[in-house]
């Protein structure tokens, strides 16, 4: 297996690509509008084919390069269930398996960031999205997201797999790359010897901004990554 890891400085988001190495198929996970030229140029020198633009959920920080993706390769575009995007080709439900050659991605369902929101297990390897980060979460503060229902995605879903697991977030702020599920749950503060409640209190005095790009984000995520046309 192929397994790459990619950034993107102005939102701060990790795009993964995985292939399999005997069939050359790949998918790349959370792709970014503005890194669809580095993109597919990797995918190119590895002598990749891309079938999937795979999404963790619909994204506000920043639009997602999948739309663009799948004009040129005509990849398609995967979605978690219930994820308000009619376009995508997909919507992949909890448990679901996606295949590429020997390579299988699982997805598990983990809304509370926003009511529709996947991770996916490759292997030791889970892609947790704005779900957890390391040492950290996602917001719960906006798009139906809920820190009640993250608390019991996180604890009861991903914190249930083997502590060795690798954990490879959506984002990170700090500097880290990776991390281990035995790590987050002894070391992330929101976390870490944190019950429901106190969880719940914590996610709901953060206080923060509204993502820069919020307001042309969300609908064009919708869309797959198709900016609306100015009225």
């Amino acid at each position: 297996m192929l397994f790459r890891q990619l950034f993107d400085l102005e939102s701060s988001t990790y795009t993964y690509l995985i292939a399999d190495l005997t069939t050359k198929e790949a998918v790349l996970v959370d792709p970014v509008l503005e890194q669809v030229e580095r993109d597919l140029t990797l995918i190119q020198e590895l002598n990749l084919t891309l079938k999937y633009g795979l999404e963790t959920h619909l994204h506000a920080d920043h639009i997602t390069g999948t739309g663009k993706l799948r004009e040129i390769t005509g990849c398609l575009g995967i979605v978690p269930e219930n994820a308000q995007a009619e376009c995508a080709d997909k919507h992949i439900k909890d448990g679901e398996i996606l295949q590429l050659g020997a390579v299988k991605i699982e997805a598990i369902a983990t809304p509370g960031h926003t009511d529709s929101h996947m991770a996916y297990l490759v292997g030791d390897k889970l892609l947790s999205g704005d779900s957890l980060f390391i040492r950290g979460c996602g917001r719960t503060d906006f798009q139906s997201g809920n820190p009640g229902t993250l608390y019991d995605s996180i604890t009861q879903k991903l914190f249930t797999l083997p502590d060795t697991t690798l954990v490879y977030p959506g984002h990170d702020y700090r500097g880290h790359t990776v991390s281990t599920i035995g790590e987050e749950k002894q070391h992330n503060p929101r976390l870490a010897g944190q019950q429901r409640d106190s969880f719940i209190k914590i996610m709901d005095n953060l206080n923060l901004p509204n993502p820069k790009k919020i307001m042309e984000a969300v609908p064009a995520n919708q869309g797959c990554g198709k900016v609306p046309a100015q009225v």
